[in-house]
């Protein structure tokens, strides 16, 4: 699986980050904090105009040809921001309602405006299918007074019907799309709004639950914080990379040598990693722990292949949501 980032045919990404040079290594660059409208116009999220087409079939018989409409689905297409051309995004019902990139940003202005967010990310993912905005809430989350958190507000939006606009609160940052799945995933609050007619209507109302961001920070703290309390030793720990990794009957030598490797890699973290001297001991020590194995020590030919692993990676995803069960029940 590749990030699925989109390249357009000018070599350049549909991606734009503020500051930080993202993993992957693609897209633009802005220093220091972007406005709604420099991020559109950095990741090429601008100018679209989604719109719909009718949508019709041609039936070639030996009596000729007859052009037949579909009453009940309609294209939806784009003009790509690099070459001007039409680009076809997928095919929605006739009462789809058309949301523009423009309007996710106007709805993520607001509540930047309201909690002092700045803007962190944005791009397009499949062939603009998908499209993602992001923002890095101003405070941090302090768990147990002593490790700190940051918290991220992501509107997310489809262009093929696959999926509704969505407002949600994550602990991750978005830059492709794994980890855009990761945060749907892990957020406990968000707002789903339907394609429907009154939809930019419905991206109103979704001012008004700025409430959302409070209900996903006590829900984020009650489960880190009851990772913190519990107690884990490095037999346990041992016990749970076992279940999460579970040796092969026949397994080689070499997977025994990755196997071993791996466990020693995960316990020396929990055991010794300077990340980890707030909480050492704790089962939230542990999934950071493993979560940095899987970061920055997973074996990989470079960092750019081990960062775009661990960013892309379906069996990463699921293996850390195992972890995290696993260490819950502690």
């Amino acid at each position: 699986m590749s990030h699925l980032l989109e390249r357009f045919i000018d070599g350049t990404t549909g991606f734009a980050s503020s500051d930080e040079d993202s993993w992957h290594r693609l897209g633009q660059t802005h220093p220091g904090v972007m406005t709604a409208e420099e991020l559109m116009d950095l990741a090429k999220l601008g100018g679209w105009n989604v719109r719909k087409l009718v949508q019709t079939g041609v039936d070639i018989t030996a009596e000729g040809v007859t052009v037949i409409e579909n009453p009940d689905k309609v294209m939806h297409v784009r003009t790509n921001p690099v070459t001007g051309t039409t680009d076809y995004l997928g095919t929605v019902g006739a009462n789809y309602g058309t949301i523009q990139n423009e309007d996710n940003c106007e709805t993520l202005n607001f509540i930047a405006q309201e909690f002092g967010a700045q803007f962190e990310t944005g791009g397009s993912l499949r062939d603009g299918r998908e499209v993602f905005v992001t923002m890095r809430l101003p405070d941090k989350l302090t768990l147990a007074s002593i490790d700190q958190v940051d918290l991220y507000l992501a509107a997310l939006n489809s262009h093929d019907g696959t999926s509704a606009f969505r407002i949600l609160v994550t602990p991750v940052r978005i830059v492709c799309a794994n980890t855009q799945q990761m945060a749907i995933e892990d957020a406990k609050a968000s707002i789903k709004i339907r394609h429907t007619s009154g939809a930019r209507a419905k991206i109103t109302e979704a001012r008004k639950a700025l409430g959302l961001v409070e209900k996903y920070r006590d829900a984020f703290v009650r489960d880190a914080e009851h990772l913190m309390d519990r107690e884990l030793t490095v037999p346990q720990l041992k016990e749970i990379i076992g279940k999460v990794w579970p040796a092969e009957a026949a397994a080689t030598k070499r997977a025994d040598t990755i196997r071993l490797r791996r466990e020693n890699g995960i316990l020396e973290l929990f055991t010794t990693a300077a990340t980890n001297d707030t909480i050492r001991g704790t089962a939230w020590a542990a999934e950071q722990s493993i979560g940095e194995w899987f970061e920055h020590h997973a074996p990989a030919p470079d960092e750019l292949v081990r960062a775009t692993r661990w960013l892309t990676n379906d069996d990463v995803s699921k293996k850390l949501g195992h972890a995290h069960r696993l260490l819950m029940t502690v």
